[in-house]
């Protein structure tokens, strides 16, 4: 009886919103420590509701529409996860919606299915329309781009389920999940009424207004530098000209927030990987390298050969992390066989850790293969062998980075699926080519499997915030993955008119045709390939070993490629975000008040990448109503203030964090 009380009780703090994020849901637990989220594992929670399902339904319909359109249109991809939260919770304040975040939570993994459906089609298929007007031969409908989506966000969902109490549970604390960090905040922040609950609620918006002025002022009146670069002044040009040597840094709040969540750890070895490229890669290129290479830009050395090293090394860092997570692999594995034969384990799985049956992901996991297969051959090869090569290549490779696009998710919130697409497209159409499916046949296949891994790898890469969300606030990780199949195919088939719509209207090709640019990346590489052109092995060989020897070493060689990937003025914000946790988390003896200290600026930070993003949305849709302002600094003006208005950003969230109390 005391313990039914004690469990009603527990329940009754919750109703009356006094249970709020716990004090270990960032760190990583003691030995003997559980961890408890914000909705009981005890109790059942509303989550699954018409309201729920057709909320998220709408809002996948709308971002996959309008990040479809703004991608192509603006060359801007952004992430709807965080936006659709904070719909999520203004809405059901707004109908007053009593213990609506299980509701919440189950919104935003539907609605999200949007932004990595985007992702996966709009990096690859447009390459299609692009290769049309060199090779009118070439066509494209409906069906090709929804199926190719559509598939590939069911393989990334089932691919991934397996790994998910790894990733989510079992790495707790150790991974720090910048993006489900802030959406989380936001998520909690509509659900607590006490004083406390309301305080970091007011906290989280008021951060969110400041990153998200700052970044909308930034992005449509330049008023201040985005870039502050080196280059900028004399010195500068002189020195990327002579030694190619560059030092650049982006002043957007969200990157700020992003390198504060990140921490110093992680920020400093994607860090040092940028500036393995920047300052060694590329002036060695640069110096010593063929006379072509020498008279170019040091940004086109890094866009057209450094670049490739780091898809090389997150590639070879995706083998070494299949191999370290083999134990898991075969425990997943052996699990759904045991299922199979219809043996399962005596213990109850209580409703927080209860994933969909492993017999079922199986069952759908061989359908869903299956349907590939069979779209291959009859949707686009047509010769029954080649399709089955083509289905084999998808099969291993989308298996094989799905861990690398979870990694990569929960350590920098960025999901570099464009290198691992390129990738994927080199290694398809060296193979294509053996086995004879080259020429225009071949460009078709490859861009069509292409779209396939990359949409899978942008739904395991995206799937896996939605589940640490859920793991945070005390969802049914159940629930989230069966309904995350409805999100996929709504944004699948939006995504899939939406193309032809705007190939009708604007065309990807001529002098007003849509930007696409990882789409032109893609066409840019596959048409030399399938032609059998020169393809840069020797770089990616030399990224491959790269990893081996960080592993070796001890580095986290996923991490410092991700570095070598991602441009420079975007990983140096990093170090910065992580060296302002460090200093907040430090600076006092008391470690309590370190830690009110830290856990206040991790709100804060969340709320500068939920601003960013959410005011991102607006900033690009003022740059699509036709709204173009030219600043009249000039240019040694906007790069001091971007100095002066980033360190001005950064004393805020130092200033706003000391404030915490222990």
């Amino acid at each position: 009886m005391a313990k039914d009380e004690t469990k009603a009780a527990e329940k009754a703090a919750y109703d009356t919103g006094v249970a709020g994020l716990p004090e270990n849901a960032f760190r990583e637990l003691a030995a003997d420590e559980e961890y408890r989220p914000v909705m009981h594992p005890a109790h059942d929670y509303k989550e699954v509701t018409p309201y729920s399902v057709c909320m998220g339904l709408l809002l996948a319909v709308i971002f996959s529409a309008a990040a479809a359109y703004l991608g192509l249109r603006v060359g801007q991809v952004f992430e709807a996860a965080i936006p659709i939260a904070i719909i999520a919770v203004g809405l059901s304040g707004a109908l007053k919606k009593q213990n609506a975040l299980g509701q919440n939570v189950i919104i935003q993994s539907i609605g999200a299915s949007s932004g990595v459906i985007v992702a996966g089609a709009i990096f690859t298929l447009p390459a299609l329309f692009i290769l049309q007007e060199s090779h009118p031969e070439i066509t494209v409908n409906f069906f090709e781009i929804f199926l190719s989506s559509l598939l590939g966000g069911i393989l990334g969902i089932l691919f991934f389920i397996p790994f998910r109490k790894y990733f989510v549970k079992d790495m707790h604390g150790k991974y720090p999940f910048p993006e489900a960090t802030a959406t989380t905040q936001v998520l909690a922040s509509g659900q607590s009424n006490k004083a406390e609950g309301g305080s970091q609620a007011r906290t989280l918006v008021i951060a969110s207004l400041i990153g998200g002025i700052y970044d909308y002022l930034l992005a449509t009146f330049g008023w201040w530098a985005e870039n502050v670069t080196s280059t900028a002044a004399h010195w500068g040009e002189q020195l990327a000209a002579k030694a190619k040597l560059v030092v650049s840094v982006n002043t957007g709040a969200a990157l700020l927030g992003l390198g504060y969540i990140v921490g110093l750890k992680y920020a400093f070895i994607i860090f040092a990987g940028s500036v393995f490229v920047w300052w060694v890669i590329i002036p060695l290129m640069g110096t010593y390298g063929a006379p072509e290479i020498a008279s170019m830009a040091p940004n086109a050395i890094f866009s057209d050969y450094a670049r490739l090293i780091g898809i090389g090394g997150i590639a070879m860092a995706g083998v070494i992390g299949i191999v370290k997570s083999r134990g898991i692999i075969a425990q997943a594995v052996g699990l759904a066989a045991r299922e199979l034969k219809g043996k399962t384990d005596a213990g109850t799985t209580v409703r927080w850790q209860t994933d969909m049956s492993m017999k079922h992901v199986a069952y759908f996991t061989f359908i869903a293969l299956t349907a590939v297969l069979i779209f291959f051959w009859l949707g686009v090869i047509n010769t029954f062998w080649q399709a089955l090569v083509a289905w084999l290549v998808v099969t291993v490779i989308a298996f094989l980075f799905t861990t690398v696009a979870a990694n990569a998710i929960a350590i920098v919130g960025s999901n570099p699926v464009s290198g691992m697409t390129l990738m994927t497209l080199i290694i398809a159409s060296a193979v294509f080519v053996a086995i004879g499916l080259k020429g225009t046949e071949g460009i078709v296949a490859s861009m069509v499997i292409g779209g396939v891994v990359c949409t899978a790898l942008a739904m395991a890469g995206g799937f896996v915030t939605d589940l640490k969300i859920g793991y945070w606030l005390g969802s049914t990780p159940r629930k989230q993955e069966q309904w995350k199949f409805l999100g996929t195919l709504v944004s699948a088939a939006t995504v899939g008119g939406v193309i032809l719509v705007l190939n009708k209207v604007y065309g990807f090709s001529g002098p007003d045709a849509l930007v696409a640019p990882q789409a032109n990346a893609m066409a840019k590489v596959i048409e030399p390939l399938m032609m059998e052109g020169p393809t840069p092995w020797i770089l990616y060989m030399v990224g491959a070993i790269l990893a081996l020897l960080l592993n070796w070493l001890g580095v986290p060689a996923l991490a410092f490629c991700l570095g070598m990937f991602i441009p420079l003025q975007l990983n140096t914000p990093m170090l910065i975000g992580g060296l302002v946790a460090w200093f907040v988390s430090n600076r006092s003896a008391d470690k309590k008040l370190n830690d009110a200290r830290r856990d206040r600026g991790t709100l804060i930070a969340s709320g500068l990448i939920a601003g960013g993003a959410l005011f991102g949305v607006f900033a690009a849709l003022t740059r699509f109503a036709g709204f173009e302002y030219t600043s009249p600094l000039s240019l040694g003006t906007t790069q001091g203030l971007g100095c002066a208005m980033y360190a001005l950003l950064i004393a805020y969230v130092v200033y706003d964090s000391f404030r915490a109390k222990a």
